[in-house]
C-alpha cells in the first residue's frame, strides 16, 4: 500500500538573473522546492490512528518510487507503506514505538540535499505545534478570597460594632449560643456586615473550635463519598475504580483499542440468539478421511455455513445505517482467530464456490499471514457472515458478540457423545454439538433463523455435498 503525499512549497531559488538591460519592473523567474509531507495512511476502514513499528529507511537516505519506507501498524495487520515520490528522507516526525491519527505528518521528503535543513526545520517546528497544542492550558488565575479587604464604603454606612457600642446586633442562633456557652455577648466584637455577631463569633469567643468539612480526597471521590456537584449545569465525572494494591496497568495495542471499539459499537445492535443441537457423526466420519489431505473442521464448518447462506441469503445481509439493508451477492465467511495481543477474523471470501480443498490452501495462508500480522485490509474486513469455533477447546456452547456491518455470527461448541432416543424409543449414543447463532435483528428475524439452522443441520447430518 502506498503512502498518500501532499507537497508544500518553500524556499524559493532565483533561476535567472536578471540582465542589466532588462527594465526592472520584470519580475525574476523563481522555482521553489518542494518538500513532501508523509503522511498516516489509512490502511483500514475502521483505522483512526496508527503506530510506527519501525522506519525501514533512515534520515539522509535517498528514496525511489515504490520503495518501502516505514512499516505501520493498523488496528489489524503489521503493513509495509510506499513512497509514490523519489527523494530523499530528509526528517522523521513521528519516531518508532509512537503512534499519530490517519493523515497526520510522519516524516518529510525532500527533493534535494539543499532541502534537507530547511525540511528538518519544518519539522521541528511542526512537533513544536503539536506538543504546545497537547499541552494542557493553564489555571485560571483564583478568584479574590471572600475575606480580601472589603471595598471602601461610603460615609453612611454604620461602623462595626465595638465592645463600646450602644447596640448590638446579633443573629438569633448566635444568641443562642451565647445562652449556652455563657458568653457575654457585649465583650464579642461582631464579624458579620455591618458589625452584625455571628455564630462563629461566639464559638470563637468561647473557644470552641469548628469542625470544617476537610476537602475530598481522589480515593473518597472514586468510592462515591465526595461532597455532590454544585448544581451548575455540569454532568458529574465518570467514577474511576480504585486501583487494586499490586495490580499492573497495561494499555490497550492497536489491535486491542480497535476490538475494544466494536465491541461497544455492537451493543447498539438489538441483537437476539438462537440455540440449535445438531448431530456429528456422519461429518466425523467424513473429517477423518480428508484429515489426511489437510483438511480442517474449521474449513468444513465454513464450507457448511457457505452452503446454508446460499439458500438463506437473508442471514447473509447486513445493516449499516439502521436505515436500509443491503443483500450481499458474495459469501464470505470470516473465522475468528486468537492471535498474540488480540482477535482477528480472516476472511474465506467465496466460501460457497470453492471446494473444501482449495478453502483449505486458502485458510492455511490466511492464518499464516494472520499471525504474522501480514493480513491485507480485504482479507480481514470483508466478512459477510462469522463464524466462532470454540469446541476444538472443549467448550460446550457460548455466545459470540455480533460484529458491526454484519448480519449474524455462528458460535460453535465441541461434538461430544450425548444418548439420544429415536421416534420408536430406541436409544443410542450418538455425538452432538450445539451452534448458538447471534443476529441483528433488525433483519433477521427468528423464524429466518431457524430455517437456516435447520438447513445448516442437514448438510452437517449429510455431509457428501461437502465434497463436491
Amino acid at each position: 500500500m502506498a503512502l498518500s503525499f501532499s507537497s508544500s512549497l518553500s524556499s524559493s531559488r532565483p533561476l535567472l538573473r536578471r540582465p542589466a538591460s532588462a527594465p526592472r519592473s520584470s519580475r525574476a523567474l523563481t522555482v521553489q522546492a518542494k518538500i513532501r509531507e508523509i503522511f498516516m495512511p489509512a490502511l483500514s476502514s475502521t483505522m483512526t490512528e496508527g503506530k510506527i513499528v519501525s522506519w525501514v529507511k533512515s534520515e539522509g537516505d535517498r528514496l525511489s518510487k515504490g520503495e518501502s519506507v516505514v512499516v505501520v501498524e493498523s488496528d489489524k495487520a503489521d503493513m509495509d507503506v510506499e513512497t509514490f515520490y523519489d527523494g530523499i528522507l530528509a526528517a522523521i516526525v513521528v519516531p518508532e514505538g509512537e503512534s499519530a491519527p490517519v493523515g497526520a505528518p510522519i516524516g518529510l521528503l525532500a527533493e534535494s540535499e539543499d532541502e534537507i535543513p530547511l525540511a528538518k526545520a519544518q519539522a521541528q517546528s511542526q512537533s513544536k505545534s503539536e506538543t504546545q497544542s497537547q499541552a494542557p492550558p493553564p489555571p485560571p488565575p483564583p478568584p479574590p478570597a471572600a475575606d480580601a479587604s472589603p471595598p471602601s464604603s461610603p460615609p453612611s454606612a454604620p461602623a462595626p460594632a465595638t465592645v463600646a457600642s450602644s447596640r448590638t446586633v446579633i443573629t438569633p442562633y448566635a444568641k443562642k449560643l451565647a445562652k449556652q456557652n455563657k458568653v457575654d455577648i457585649a465583650t464579642v466584637v461582631g464579624t458579620g456586615p455591618y458589625g452584625r455577631i455571628t455564630p462563629s463569633d461566639i464559638e470563637a469567643a468561647a473557644g470552641i473550635q469548628t469542625k470544617k468539612p476537610a476537602p475530598a480526597s481522589p480515593a473518597s471521590a472514586a468510592n462515591g463519598v465526595a461532597a455532590a456537584p454544585a448544581a451548575t449545569g455540569t454532568p458529574p465525572a465518570a467514577r474511576v475504580l480504585p486501583e487494586i494494591p499490586g495490580s499492573t496497568v497495561v494499555p490497550f495495542t492497536t489491535m486491542q483499542s480497535a476490538v475494544s471499539k466494536n465491541m461497544v459499537e455492537s451493543l447498539s445492535v438489538p441483537a437476539f440468539r438462537v440455540g440449535y443441537p445438531v448431530t456429528t457423526d456422519a461429518l466425523d466420519a467424513l473429517y477423518e478421511k480428508v484429515k489426511p489431505k489437510g483438511v480442517t473442521m474449521t474449513v468444513l464448518l465454513a464450507k457448511a455455513a457457505a452452503m446454508a447462506l446460499a439458500q438463506h441469503p437473508i442471514v447473509n445481509a447486513s445493516c449499516k445505517d439502521g436505515k436500509s439493508f443491503t443483500y450481499n451477492s458474495s459469501i464470505n465467511i470470516a473465522v475468528a482467530v486468537a492471535i498474540d495481543g488480540g482477535l482477528i477474523t480472516p476472511v474465506l471470501q467465496d466460501a460457497d464456490k470453492l471446494d473444501i480443498y482449495l478453502l483449505s490452501q486458502k485458510w492455511k495462508e490466511l492464518v499464516k499471514k494472520a499471525r504474522s500480522k501480514q493480513l491485507q485490509p480485504n482479507e480481514y474486513n470483508s466478512g459477510t457472515f462469522t463464524l466462532s469455533n470454540l469446541g476444538m477447546f472443549g467448550v460446550d456452547r457460548f455466545d459470540a458478540i455480533l460484529p458491526p456491518g454484519q448480519g449474524a455470527i455462528m458460535a460453535v461448541g465441541a461434538s461430544k457423545p450425548t444418548v439420544m432416543a429415536d421416534s420408536e424409543g430406541f436409544f443410542s449414543v450418538k455425538s452432538k454439538m450445539l451452534v448458538n447463532v447471534t443476529a441483528d435483528h433488525r433483519i433477521i428475524y427468528g423464524a429466518d433463523l431457524a430455517a437456516f439452522l435447520q438447513t445448516f443441520a442437514k448438510i452437517i447430518e449429510d455431509p457428501d455435498n461437502l465434497t463436491l
